[in-house]
């Protein structure tokens, strides 16, 4: 019986292939569909979960449907002759958002036991650095603690502290006490951390340090040693551990060329659901572009003019395009409050109903689209586009996937889409990624 591993991605969002590429993005999860990434040539794939849009009861029901077709299929190949290793992460926000310890203990419960679990956020491309097991966001150059970040303040996903044991206490509630927590500093992600890697057991929650890829390269050939050796690992993590476990080699088309992929060089759309500050700031920059014309989704109008609302919104879409410019879709920037996370959640819902409604009414002729927002892009791959998969093609920024529809897309046929981030690049983030697919 031969036996094959395969990093199997649950991603609570569409952005954790930010840094790989030529594997696939699966946004149907049935066995079948399971079956044929499992078999796929590429080292690695993504269940596309989308979790972080959801509430905590949600989240860990569809993270339990996942696992249990996940090990279904397992099963049915192991019987055809055809072992699969598993190496299994929870790939979630780098400034430590997301349904944790919901999503690992639901892996843990469908797919364990694990001998540990490690915490390991960091995101270089994006400037997330761990050093002494607290975790940093560089701004500007200085780096930040991120419980003194926005995202920290975020109104479902809060936290108080970037101290990772301590974070971790704060979100088990007590269960897993900061002392417990298994810290791996940079001297020990640096140096050999073997021995100790396999005296771990009883899902031990473990946190990583690390300031540069080398140091996650490094500490992942020791855990794949560790695991040669009859132990099991789960991650949560953010995106660079992914480079470090998959090992690929460069992409196939650099960034700078990716207007390659470009549908007969024609203009494209943006559409903008992110409404976090880097993501305002950027869409200023992007606004400046003579070619770029910005069409406001005013989100006040959705509750009792949406069918208007839709219809203004491509109708001027559609002018713009056929002019020869962009289209730039972007959500009113007004911070709207809400009396509880219910209320904002279900908000959140209307108002990327009516974006994947507009994505849905795109010309045909659409040369490329790019999408701005992690739970934005999810929907436009799954729910707009109805993509139960699509294949990575690389990065044209860092931290910005480009994927493309098949060939038999009933709409939009090898569209290159590109997955936007809120909260990734620099203010010049967007305006670089539109002027390298229009060749401007």
């Amino acid at each position: 019986m031969s036996e094959t591993t395969r990093i199997i991605v649950l991603d609570d969002d569409p952005t954790g292939s930010q840094t790989v590429h030529s594997c696939l993005l699966l946004t149907r999860w049935d066995r079948q569909t399971l079956r044929e990434a499992l078999l796929d040539d590429s080292p690695l794939f993504f269940v596309l979960t989308n979790t972080r849009g959801m509430d905590a009861g949600r989240a860990a029901e569809l993270t339990r449907e996942v696992c249990h077709n996940l090990k279904m299929a397992l099963d049915e190949l192991k019987q055809a002759g055809t072992e699969i290793n598993p190496i299994l992460v929870s790939r979630s926000d780098s400034t430590l958002r997301g349904h944790y310890p919901v999503e690992t203990d639901v892996i843990a419960e469908q797919l364990g036991p694990f001998d540990a679990h490690f915490l390991v956020p960091a995101f270089f491309e994006g400037g997330r650095i761990t050093r002494d097991s607290v975790h940093y966001l560089v701004v500007d150059g200085k780096e930040v603690p991120v419980h003194e970040t926005e995202f920290a303040r975020d109104s479902v996903f809060g936290f108080s502290t970037a101290y990772l044991p301590d974070y971790v206490e704060e979100k088990t509630a007590g269960r897993i006490k900061a002392a417990q927590v298994e810290r791996f500093l940079l001297d020990d992600v640096r140096g050999n951390s073997l021995d100790r890697l396999r005296n771990l057991h009883g899902n031990a929650c473990c946190v990583v340090d690390c300031e540069i890829q080398a140091d996650l390269n490094h500490f992942a050939a020791q855990l794949k040693q560790a695991a040669e050796h009859g132990q099991r690992f789960l991650f949560r993590s953010g995106a660079s551990l992914l480079t470090a476990l998959a090992q690929l080699p460069a992409q196939p088309v650099p960034p700078e060329a990716m207007a390659s992929y470009v549908r007969d060089g024609r203009p494209g759309a943006v559409i903008v659901g992110s409404h976090v500050k880097k993501t305002t700031a950027q869409l200023e920059q992007l606004l400046k572009l003579e070619a770029a014309v910005g069409v406001e989704v005013d989100v006040k109008r959705i509750a009792g003019e949406r069918e208007a609302l839709l219809s203004e919104i491509t109708g001027r879409a559609a002018q713009i395009h056929a002019e020869g410019h962009h289209p730039i879709i972007y959500t009113s920037r007004v911070e709207l409050t809400f009396k509880d996370q219910q209320t904002r959640l279900a908000f959140g819902e209307q108002v990327s109903s009516l974006l994947m409604d507009v994505v849905r009414n795109l010309p045909k002729t659409l040369g490329f689209l790019i999408s701005k927002g992690g739970i934005t892009s999810n929907d436009v791959l799954s729910d707009a586009l109805a993509l139960s998969t699509s294949r990575v093609l690389g990065q044209i920024l860092p931290g910005c996937s480009m994927v493309r529809c098949p060939e038999n897309h009933p709409c939009y046929p090898n569209m290159p889409v590109v997955i936007f981030p809120g909260n990734v690049g620099d203010d010049n983030g967007l305006a670089t990624v539109l002027q390298r697919l229009s060749r401007t």
